[in-house]
């Protein structure tokens, strides 16, 4: 039986990287894969973008009203067999998008593989990475390290180089001046509690 897999992982952690590594060895094969991407993610645009330099186009951009089953059935229909869906930053979907990657899985017997982000800069659930945690045949962590050199758990936010703990849960890594650093536990809260430190010297400044 075909099945949904979901692997996650913190930022830095080579998701995208493993994505077209696993399509390029499906296609050195002879097999045809397809590549889903969210069109939030506006970082390269219709590219996937590898930290490594590795870039590759996706076959479809995925937005809120899209259904990814009827997508994939059409594909299907017009190309013949397809061996793999790949999914790249699964987290940025909506919950009916897993639901019809699950259905994709199970009906058409082709299997889907996701990979993405478990949890937002504030240690929150993203909505299509919730509903894998469910819904997902497969769980796989791929593994990264904080720079202190423990395993990186979470995902800390820098606007101009300073970790920030506010703000809308979207937001993309190397646009609008933000970026992204995979942090341990400790670390996380050390630079919250900095920043928590911070504002309250400057409310202090504000009232004198």
């Amino acid at each position: 039986m075909s099945k949904l897999y979901f692997r996650y992982g913190a930022m830095n952690s080579g998701k995208s990287t493993n994505l077209m590594q696993v399509a390029y060895n499906y296609e050195e094969r002879g097999m045809k894969v397809k590549i889903f991407k969210p069109q939030v993610d506006a970082k390269g645009g219709t590219k996937l973008v590898s930290r490594l330099g590795v870039v590759r186009e996706a076959d479809y951009a995925v937005r809120e009203e899209d259904d990814l089953y009827a997508i994939t059935e059409k594909w299907i229909q017009q190309e013949g067999t397809i061996h793999c869906i790949l999914v790249d930053e699964v987290q940025f979907l909506k919950a009916k998008h897993i639901d019809e990657l699950l259905k994709v899985a199970v009906t058409l017997k082709v299997p889907v593989i996701c990979y993405g982000l478990r949890t937002d800069f504030l240690m929150n659930g993203f909505e299509g990475s919730a509903r894998l945690l469910l819904l997902a045949h497969s769980i796989e962590e791929l593994k990264t390290i904080c720079t202190c050199g423990r395993k990186a758990l979470l995902n800390g936010r820098k606007i101009n180089g300073e970790f920030v703990f506010e703000g809308a849960q979207v937001a993309i890594d190397l646009v609008d001046q933000v970026e992204y650093q995979s942090l341990c536990a400790d670390c996380y809260f050390k630079y919250k509690k900095k920043d928590e430190e911070r504002k309250r010297m400057n409310k202090d400044l504000v009232k004198a």
